[in-house]
């Protein structure tokens, strides 16, 4: 065998070899994705030959040698771990990762980037023409304020729009190293090599300019931190580390600086304090520099870092300052530059000149619980992002890593190119939580923002690829369930936003799906089409279990379906649907426990017919026909009485039912519908009678220049609240649980900066509960005795008006909502359980939330029903509003093909559900709107009764001269 063929040959014989890997790797894929996904499901059952990373770079190393890479095994199996049933490719093992994505959904990808380097925003540092740099940035997060101080003294304070708010210029002669806020005293501290600086930003006029200066100290003071104390007032503790390798605690309280300015006649700009007149004590804990300070409050101590090689980080309680005894030290070759803490992994970060950043346990100095590598120069700034997990450390070449704290992988390396030689050093780095955003200084300041904060302002959210049809939210498996017109089934996990299972042309091929339900015990759904078919399906795994076929006669998208509602059967077993027709027909569809195919069992008679003759209500006859089984509603025939009236009818008005709901308890069997030319319909089954509720005028004009929409009721739903429900105390309503608290929204009608929450809303609960309080003091009230109020009825209108009405047809309350643009159609209502709040959905995306607890107590007065919010959260049509109460929070599903999810206190948008990131439902501070929306939320105050003034002058002014005469007369 000459060298080529014993070439081929071993080519050959590799290429063999790789594939037999690529089935083995395949294998192994297959096994982890079914155990993360039974994992997920809570099925999972944990056994010797479970999957865990170990594991799997262990098999992966024997099936691809040892030449594999660890953190690229850890990125893929974060991905596999995030996504079970995402694509995978096998060279991702090996670090490349291959695309079809347009180019800027690839810049746009989470897996790649958690700062988006090219929305970075700059702040060139003004007031000064030397040259000058960032020296330190501190962030305030519960004032929401960024405190910058430059090498030259300038201290600028930014509020949250990243202004600058105030500043002062610190004239010493040597530079400042650091600064920090003084909780306590609201003042800012700062460092010089020399001196301490004490500035009160918030003095107003020439005061601005004065601040105050301690010294002289032993050493060289290199930076600074301030130790809260919230139980102790008028009193800060500041930590000062030296070039002396000692730490400082001095103790500042408003005496100190209150009563030297009241002693002073003149107001000088800056005033000398003898450092020996302060409390302090300090202790030499390194044998090099102290490089960087900070107190910890979760682990009640501080950690001081050096260069020393032996005592490089220093972690310890306060009072080991002020003895001898030993403290806690962890050393690392060449010291440490800086350091942070993790609270949620519990782990202290520590980077240095041996470019290796290094994980500590709190109480274990001995040994570093992980390493990571990757940086090629020394390491010169760490933060922490504790939402995210994430922690980033620079290195003195200006480049940024990001790394995730739990898998210890990289996430993002980006550098910072811009700038000439004399700009190459970052001084100082700081996570703003509040923004979503990095933020550094050098020569300028600039700011990264998180990708997900623009993914969420800047992508179209999209749940589906066409126009969503049908949500629905199951609140048993706390999962939503959505349609498009595409005919596809989407189930996603409420907390998470990650999609469970699809299902794909589910009522066969081109079949649209129109609407959907839930039954009581969330284990069952029903769909139905255009073509009328229906079927249900096992909520949990998405298996089809019963179906309705198309009839043979029927005309297409004749029998199309509206609406569906499960209800209660009469026997176990048996399903019972109620369901409406396009042409306006409602019945029911039985499914039974031993049969794979849905029946109509029912149908309600037409009464339009007699109702457009002039008669406001029609008795029914019960029929005397026995079933062999049970339903709710039974059947009923028209009691039709000969009448000449025949006014007011035309055939070519159309009148069929566009929506139609459903109320069934004791003493109540009733369907309310709404029509296309706006009547209300009841049919109670109670009473034996089918009435009309409401008739607009001209409601069968037939007028061509008129829309003949323009009375349409396009949705409908009533209203009760169950003896549990008026016992429970309204402080559980959504508006007195949370409080809305935003830097840039809700916006106010009226202006007024208080929160409604606090005002209307608060004090009307108030009143109400001690109302029932005192009631209940004078006398006990079992809990039989709390009888039930009727029903009232709540009506969306093409018109934009809600109107709510009881069943004797009397309109108790007619209401416009306040949206940017008034009279805009409604499209979609929706209630809690116990009636406290109403939502509604309109043409123009726009949701309107009402307070409506007390309006539901009789006698029901009107001004007791009250809008609160008012937000945009799309920009086309929603179809379906819905209100999650226990997570608070609101989903809308729109036309736009997009399911989002918005907090219900103050209208923060939350996601969309499709999007890469999961949701944080418990984080609100952050607040952001999509790209398709740009108005902040309304919120609609009303103005205070102790604020109102009377007028108690007529106008215009008549002088009374009677009354002043005597006046007058002595003037003259």
């Amino acid at each position: 065998m000459d060298a080529k063929d014993e070439k081929r040959f071993n080519l050959a014989l590799q290429i063999n070899n790789f594939k037999a890997s690529l089935v083995e790797f395949n294998k192994l894929v297959e096994q982890t994705t079914a155990q993360k996904k039974e994992e997920r499901a809570g099925i999972f059952i944990p056994k010797e030959d479970s999957i865990d990373y170990d594991k799997f770079y262990t098999s992966v190393q024997q099936i691809f040698g040892p030449e594999v890479k660890n953190q690229d095994v850890k990125c893929f199996y974060r991905k596999l771990c995030n996504n079970p049933d995402a694509a995978f490719d096998w060279c991702e093992i090996f670090g490349y990762f291959s695309t079809d994505e347009d180019s800027l959904t690839s810049q746009m990808d989470e897996e790649n980037l958690v700062f988006l380097v090219s929305r970075k925003q700059r702040i060139v540092i003004a007031g000064s023409r030397r040259r000058d740099v960032i020296k330190c940035i501190v962030k305030v997060p519960q004032l929401d304020l960024l405190i910058t101080a430059s090498q030259k003294g300038l201290i600028t304070v930014f509020n949250s729009q990243m202004r600058a708010q105030t500043s002062t210029n610190v004239t010493d002669t040597s530079w400042i190293t650091g600064c920090d806020y003084l909780g306590q005293l609201k003042r800012i501290v700062a460092t010089t090599e020399r001196t301490i600086i004490v500035w009160d930003y918030k003095a107003q006029g020439s005061s601005q300019e004065h601040y105050f200066v301690i010294k002289p100290m032993d050493h060289c003071l290199l930076c600074v931190c301030v130790v809260p104390l919230p139980d102790q007032l008028c009193r800060d503790d500041i930590l000062l580390g030296d070039d002396g390798g000692f730490v400082n605690k001095f103790t500042v309280s408003s005496d100190d600086f209150g009563l030297k300015q009241a002693k002073t006649k003149k107001k000088l700009q800056t005033q000398v304090l003898d450092s020996k007149n302060f409390k302090s004590v300090k202790r030499k804990l390194h044998n090099d520099w102290v490089m960087k300070i900070r107190y910890i409050p979760a682990l009640n101590c501080f950690g001081s870092c050096s260069l020393d090689s032996v005592h490089s980080l220093v972690l310890e309680s306060l009072k080991r300052l002020e003895d001898n005894l030993p403290v806690r030290e962890f050393a690392m070759p060449r010291g440490a530059n800086s350091f942070c803490y993790c609270g949620k992994a519990n782990v202290i970060v520590t980077g240095g000149d041996d470019k290796v950043l290094r994980l500590w346990h709190p109480n274990i100095s001995t040994k570093p619980v992980g390493k990571l590598v990757g940086h090629m120069f020394s390491i010169t700034e760490i933060a922490s992002n504790e939402k995210e997990q994430h922690v980033i450390s620079l290195s003195s070449a200006k480049v940024f890593r990001v790394w995730d704290i739990q898998t210890l992988s990289v996430l993002q390396v980006f550098h910072d190119s811009q700038g000439g030689p004399g700009d190459m050093q970052i001084y100082s780095m700081v996570y703003d939580a509040n923004h979503g955003m990095l933020i550094t200084g050098s020569g300028v300041i600039d700011m990264y923002p998180l990708t997900r904060m623009i993914q969420d302002t800047k992508q179209v959210p999209h749940t589906h690829e066409r126009e969503v049809n049908v949500t629905l939210y199951n609140k048993y498996f706390h999962q939503v369930l959505t349609v498009c017109s595409e005919s596809i089934i989407k189930v996603w996990e409420l907390e998470t936003g990650l999609q469970i299972y699809q299902i794909l042309d589910p009522h066969g091929l081109s079949i649209e799906l129109t609407c959907a339900a839930i039954d009581e015990s969330g284990y069952l759904f029903a769909t139905g089409a255009y073509n009328g078919t229906v079927k249900i399906w096992d909520f949990g795994s998405g298996q089809e279990m019963k179906m309705m076929p198309e009839g043979k006669d029927w005309v297409e998208e004749e029998h199309g379906l509206l609406r569906l509602f499960f209800l209660k059967p009469q026997v176990k077993q048996q399903h019972l649907i109620l369901a409406l027709e396009r042409n306006g027909t409602i019945k029911i569809i039985q499914g039974k426990e031993d049969d794979i195919f849905l029946t109509v069992i029912w149908e309600l008679p037409d009464a339009m017919p007699y109702l457009q003759y002039g008669s406001h209500i029609v008795h029914l006859k019960m029929s005397t026909k026995e079933r062999t089984m049970a339903i709710p509603f039974p059947d009923v025939e028209l009691i039709v009485q000969k009448t000449s009236q025949q006014t007011n009818y035309s055939p070519a008005v159309d009148v069929d039912v566009n929506c139609i709901d459903v109320f069934q308890t004791e003493g109540y069997n009733l369907i309310v519908c709404g029509t296309t030319n706006g009547m209300i319909i009841l049919w109670n089954f109670i009473a034996a009678s089918v009435k009309e509720i409401y008739r607009p005028e001209d409601c069968f004009s037939t007028d061509p220049e008129l829309d003949p929409k323009r009375f349409r009721i396009n949705d409908i739903m009533f209203l009760f609240r169950s003896p549990e429900c008026v016992r429970r105390s309204s402080q559980d309503s959504i508006c007195s649980s949370t409080q809305c608290d935003s830097s840039k929204g809700p916006q106010s009608s009226k202006g007024s900066k208080q929160s409604i929450h606090d005002t209307d809303v608060k004090g009307e609960h108030t009143d109400m509960v001690g109302e029932q309080q005192s009631a209940s003091r004078r006398q006990p009230v079992p809990i039989s005795s709390v009888e039930p109020q009727p029903p009232l009825l709540v009506s969306a209108h093409e018109d934009g008006h809600l109107r709510l009405w009881t069943l004797e047809g009397k309109l108790i309350k007619d209401m416009l909502p306040f949206t940017k643009h008034s009279a805009i159609s409604l499209t979609s209502l929706y209630t809690d359980s116990c009636c406290r709040i109403l939502l509604a959905g309109n043409v123009e995306g726009h949701v309107i939330l009402c307070t409506i607890s007390s309006f539901m107590d009789p006698p029901h007065d009107e001004k007791k029903f009250k809008q609160l919010l008012s937000w945009r959260a799309h920009s086309l049509e929603i179809i379906q509003v819905i209100y999650v109460e226990d997570k608070q929070v609101v989903l809308t599903a729109s036309i736009d093909g997009s399911v989002r999810i918005w907090n219900s206190t103050s209208g923060h948008y939350c996601g969309y559900f499709g999007q890469r990131r999961m949701f944080d439902l418990s984080q609100t501070s952050d607040f952001i709107l999509p790209c398709d929306v740009n108005e902040y939320p309304i919120e609609i105050k009303e103005e205070s009764k102790f604020t109102e003034k009377t007028q108690k002058y007529e106008y215009p002014l008549i002088f009374d001269r009677e009354r002043f005469a005597d006046m007058l007369w002595k003037v003259s």
